[in-house]
């Protein structure tokens, strides 16, 4: 899917994602995403019957082995259980039909109404899940530099930057809204520093 809010962005050819300055206020008539919060091993079914009812969703899932005493087991699991996103243009009808799914419980909000979250946030959790090998789940981030990556099979992905060593570091995508955020290492050499969105800027 287009992301509507990354003007400019081409993975293949590197060039740069240009980011909004802050999060997009909720309007009903404009599709956005959002965080739907869902009763915890509820995840998948809820994913599929958003699927069944037309309304696009993510849910970032990873592979981990099961912790089984008879097997072992690749199996995939969310990255944030009880969690799920959500792509609608959330006008009353539709953000009902959302919560009568069995396992939804509500979509994030806050004192104005349900909280967008930023296209490029959800598109550079994408990208590193397609791309990585070795991703880890964090609690959510603020400290580090804004980069972006403009080489490997990341490019595109913004985030914080986590520095390991001078030669390698951990991009870290955090998602606001729900105050989760992934890593997974990358070269240094592969990323350059960016100015931070308004939304990530430190008070």
């Amino acid at each position: 899917m287009p992301a509507t809010d990354m003007k400019g962005t081409n993975r293949r050819e590197g060039k740069l994602v240009q980011i909004p300055e802050g999060p997009e206020p909720f309007r009903e008539d404009i599709a956005a995403w959002y965080a739907l919060y869902v009763q915890v091993n509820h995840e998948k079914k809820v994913a599929e019957m958003l699927v069944k009812k037309r309304i696009d969703c993510f849910l970032p899932l990873v592979e981990k082995w099961s912790k089984r005493r008879d097997r072992r087991l690749r199996i995939q699991v969310p990255i944030f259980p009880g969690y799920l996103f959500v792509h609608a243009t959330l006008d009353n009808p539709t953000h009902v039909e959302i919560l009568k799914i069995p396992g939804s419980v509500y979509i994030l909000k806050n004192q104005h109404g349900p909280m967008p979250i930023p296209t490029y946030q959800v598109e550079s959790l994408r990208t590193m899940l397609t791309g990585a090998q070795d991703l880890t789940v964090h609690p959510y981030l603020k400290e580090g530099d804004w980069v972006q990556v403009v080489r490997g099979p990341l490019v595109g992905c913004v985030g914080l930057l986590v520095r390991l060593n001078p030669k390698r570091g951990k991009l870290v995508i955090n998602v606001d809204v729900i105050q989760k955020a992934a890593s997974v290492e990358l070269d240094m050499e592969d990323v350059i520093r960016i100015d931070p969105p308004q939304s990530g800027r430190k008070p």
